[in-house]
């Protein structure tokens, strides 16, 4: 049972298209700087709960049928809508621009995270997965004492692909931009439409299994006000700087394993690669022909995700 107190409070959860356990509930929480953030609280079995970080543009709904498989291996899930996302605080007057003031603010909304996480009573023990921005943000979450006892992450973004050329350009127009009050930009070849729903099927960098590509799209086309377009200039400085503190700072002592699709087009494999050739207790696993979505992607990729993440659980419990 879980045990609500006065700073939490129910929020919208839009079960219609979730597909998500049943009894599956969704909170509001307030950051230590004054900003509401929502979390989805998805009941599962006894062995504990796995806190799930959603990378940049996502929201609980869209984990719905991944905290089903995870129920079906014993373990709860509580995810997160981030600031700037989902049904989280949007932080500029134009809400579909993916934005943050500052990258560790994030590290806010894991605290506020925390607390409710105690609050709720869930199972423990705690475990961790990041997936793309929300790897970034977990592994310095993980790195100041986020006390889980093992952490799987899925196309972390420890570096953003961006080709040898472009990446000074990417650095210096993006610092200009926000000293020169444009941070609310757009970064150049994004848009106020989410990718979902203006990319084709043919070709995306998100998965290659149709049904789950067509189901994120009805999630959005049904609701959205969980739509997030292009991130703002200010987001891109901020990761990048983000990225090259986190990539200085050695691996934590926990054990982890990284799952990476071998077609992958969004993070940078080989910043991913490097840090994991350093991590003692960890392990890459690289799922053939998969794109970015690992969780996402065809059912045999998928299962082979869910598995081989619940097993590092079930053997550090």
């Amino acid at each position: 049972m879980l045990d609500i107190t006065s700073s939490i409070t129910e929020a919208p959860f839009f079960d219609d298209v979730a597909d998500a356990p049943d009894g599956t509930k969704a909170y509001w929480l307030t950051t230590e700087d004054g900003l509401r953030i929502r979390i989805g609280v998805f009941p599962g079995g006894d062995k504990g709960t796995i806190l799930l970080f959603p990378g940049r543009t996502e929201y609980i709904e869209k984990y719905g049928r991944a905290a089903r498989e995870f129920a079906a291996r014993g373990y709860t899930t509580v995810a997160v809508d981030w600031r700037g996302q989902g049904l989280g605080a949007r932080l500029l007057k134009d809400p579909n621009a993916g934005h943050v003031d500052h990258f560790p603010d994030y590290q806010n909304d894991v605290r506020a995270v925390m607390a409710a996480v105690k609050d709720l009573n869930v199972p423990k023990p705690l475990y961790l997965i990041g997936h793309s921005m929300g790897g970034c943000i977990g592994l310095r979450a993980v790195m100041e004492g986020l006390p889980v006892k093992a952490a799987t992450f899925t196309a972390p973004m420890w570096g953003i692909l961006v080709t040898p050329a472009m990446r000074p350009i990417a650095w210096s127009v993006s610092w200009l931009a926000r000293h020169i009050g444009l941070g609310g930009k757009y970064t150049p070849g994004t848009e106020p439409v989410p990718y979902v729903m203006s990319a084709p099927f043919a070709d995306n960098t998100l998965t290659r299994d149709r049904d789950m590509f067509d189901h994120m799209r009805s999630q959005l086309s049904q609701h959205p006000d969980l739509s997030l377009g292009g991130p703002s200039m200010q987001w891109l400085n901020e990761a990048l700087r983000e990225i090259v503190r986190m990539s200085a700072a050695p691996a934590p002592d926990l054990p982890t394993l990284c799952i990476l699709g071998s077609n992958e087009r969004i993070v940078d494999p080989e910043r991913v690669k490097k840090r994991m050739e350093h991590w003692t207790k960890g392990e890459l696993l690289i799922m053939p022909e998969a794109e970015h979505e690992v969780m996402m992607e065809r059912e045999e990729i998928r299962n082979k995700v869910f598995d081989s993440a619940t097993a590092l659980f079930d053997a550090n419990r």
